[in-house]
């Protein structure tokens, strides 16, 4: 599979429970425009968490964070994402549009665009750059590959003094989101600083301006992820230190400090900090500041703030979802979220905005530590299983490098050259997916005939047809069995495919009087939350949404 820049990152271990410290406007609010509506909306997006992560350490959980929705909130206990190829950006896509890939077109992170075999990055935009930053090639820097409007379109379109912001530690988390009409602010991690790029403005506002002259990244140099409870309190998780768990960047083993070894903070330490607790303080930090400085739900109109964290991701990809290292990001974050939801308080006013949390996948468990549990896990290695069905097609037809590679979650072939060589291109489909489904860990090949049909009643079909787009998607769609995973490495786990725990992630309300409390089990999909949230504002669903509202309203 393709890779980006971002997920090429070295990855690092710290911690931090420092709080940013500002002085927050009166907690009162003016009532917004349309009448009943919140005058804040926040969607809190946690990278990379699955749903059992949550449930299985809530005894340990601070009284305030994951619990104010769980004690005093709505949450929805099995809520599942519908498409198949669960990846970060898909998922950021579906949150705020209801929209599957299969018409938002974000059919993953990245992917060749079928024509031409060229990379394209799902935000990539050559046509705009980061403000004050370096913007490599394929970085995110616009929405316009996002097919469908979002929330935020349909509230700006209606409310042109409405304000839609977007901010993430990855360029996808912020962009996708905030939409086309809202503004996207990323942590660039050659520099340590939040940026925008030059499709949302020309230039930063001052408060943006300030808060990197500031050089908070720069105060975690040298700073300590120790455990945040007694070694006794992680009997659950597995320890440090596995020969599968990646050890780059400050290695695989807790207490450890964050840039360690480093002449001082540059771009290798920016990286390591965006997998540690510190990643996720810096961002809320910028967030609380955004609130501040924009003033978001104090002017007389709803406004809506997302805000994802991606240091959870980052982590579960270097030592899996199972390690006590992930167990504990997933406390600090959790004292972290208590923080900023209690400035929300103090700034805002509890009563005048609604929370959503939820995730863009969920994890799979390291197939390494899966098979001392006796499962049947591996990891699927892309630059060999091309070389094996090219060979065989060569030796069928004749012809060379008939597929081309393999893009997001399928084998792109090459069409152009099947039809150019007097080749039936369904026979050259029909032979590759043959030898796909011979390769150890295949599950199941779709070819684009079937992705393009209405069968409902073949396992994973249906799931992997709304992650299809065939103006971008590869013409076969592989599956993977259960704890099987596409890698590029030895070590680490990743995320990705239609199994439950990946699709599976949490998705909680809370807002006093506006959304209820309670677990709710009936199964929903997270193409619910836009629909449910635009009921909540007062506003019509995003046109391309296929979710429902959930009626949460008491």
């Amino acid at each position: 599979m393709l890779t980006t820049r971002r997920h090429l990152l070295g990855l690092a271990l710290a911690s931090a429970l420092t709080a940013c410290s500002t002085t927050p406007p009166p907690a009162s609010a003016p009532a917004p425009a349309t009448p009943n509506a919140p005058p804040l909306v926040v969607l809190v997006v946690i990278d990379g968490l699955p749903m059992r992560q949550v449930t299985g350490y809530r005894d340990q959980l601070a009284p305030d964070g994951f619990a104010r929705f769980l004690d005093h909130g709505r949450w929805f206990s099995d809520a599942h994402y519908g498409h198949g190829h669960t990846v970060t950006a898909a998922g950021h896509s579906v949150m705020l549009s209801g929209a599957y890939p299969q018409r938002s077109g974000i059919i993953s992170n990245e992917w060749r665009d079928p024509a031409t075999g060229a990379q394209v990055y799902n935000t990539g935009d050559t046509a705009y750059q980061y403000i004050d930053s370096p913007t490599a090639p394929l970085s995110g820097t616009s929405p316009r590959n996002l097919k469908v409007e979002t929330l935020g379109d349909v509230l700006r379109t209606r409310s042109p003094a409405s304000k839609v912001i977007g901010i993430s530690g990855k360029d996808r988390g912020a962009i996708l989101p905030a939409g086309h009409k809202g503004t996207a602010y990323m942590y660039m991690t050659e520099t340590g600083r939040f940026a925008s790029s030059t499709y949302y403005m020309p230039s930063h506002p001052q408060w943006v301006t300030d808060f990197n002259a500031a050089k908070p990244a720069d105060s975690f140099f040298k700073k300590t992820w120790a455990p945040l409870l007694p070694e006794s309190a992680y009997a659950r998780s597995v320890p440090d230190g596995q020969t599968w768990q990646v050890a780059s960047g400050n290695g695989n083993t807790l207490p450890a400090v964050i840039g360690d070894k480093m002449d001082g903070p540059g771009p290798r330490f920016y990286g390591n900090l965006l997998a540690s607790p510190f990643g996720d303080e810096l961002t809320l930090a910028f967030a609380r500041a955004a609130i501040t400085n924009e003033k978001l739900g104090q002017r007389g109109v709803t406004d809506i703030l997302s805000v994802s964290l991606s240091s959870h991701d980052y982590i579960n990809h270097a030592f899996g979802p199972e390690s006590r290292l992930s167990h504990d990001h997933l406390l600090h974050l959790d004292r972290h979220l208590q923080a900023f939801f209690q400035h929300l308080d103090r700034t805002v006013g509890a009563g005048n905005y609604v929370l959503a949390l939820t995730a863009d996948h969920g994890f799979t468990d390291t197939p390494e530590w899966a098979a001392t549990q006796g499962r049947d896990a591996g990891r699927f290695n892309t630059a060999p299983s091309l070389a094996v069905v090219n060979a065989a097609l060569s030796a069928r037809f004749g012809v060379d490098r008939l597929a081309r590679d393999f893009s997001a979650s399928g084998l792109l072939l090459n069409e152009a050259l099947a039809n150019e060589k007097g080749l039936k291109f369904a026979e050259v489909q029909a032979a590759a997916r043959d030898e796909l489904l011979k390769l150890p860990g295949v599950a199941a090949v779709f070819t684009r005939e079937q992705l393009l049909g209405s069968d409902t009643a073949t396992p994973y079909l249906d799931a992997m047809r709304k992650s299809f787009d065939p103006t971008r998607a590869a013409q076969l769609q592989i599956v993977l069995k259960r704890h099987w995973i596409f890698s590029y490495r030895p070590g680490g786990s990743t995320h990705g495919s239609p199994h439950d725990y990946d699709t599976h992630v949490p998705l909680l309300f809370w807002g006093p009087s506006r959304v209820g409390q309670g677990e709710m089990k009936q199964r929903v999909e997270v193409a619910d939350l836009a629909p449910t949230l635009a009921a909540i504002a007062g506003l019509p669903a995003p046109a391309q949404a296929q979710g429902r509202d959930l009626k949460l309203k008491p």
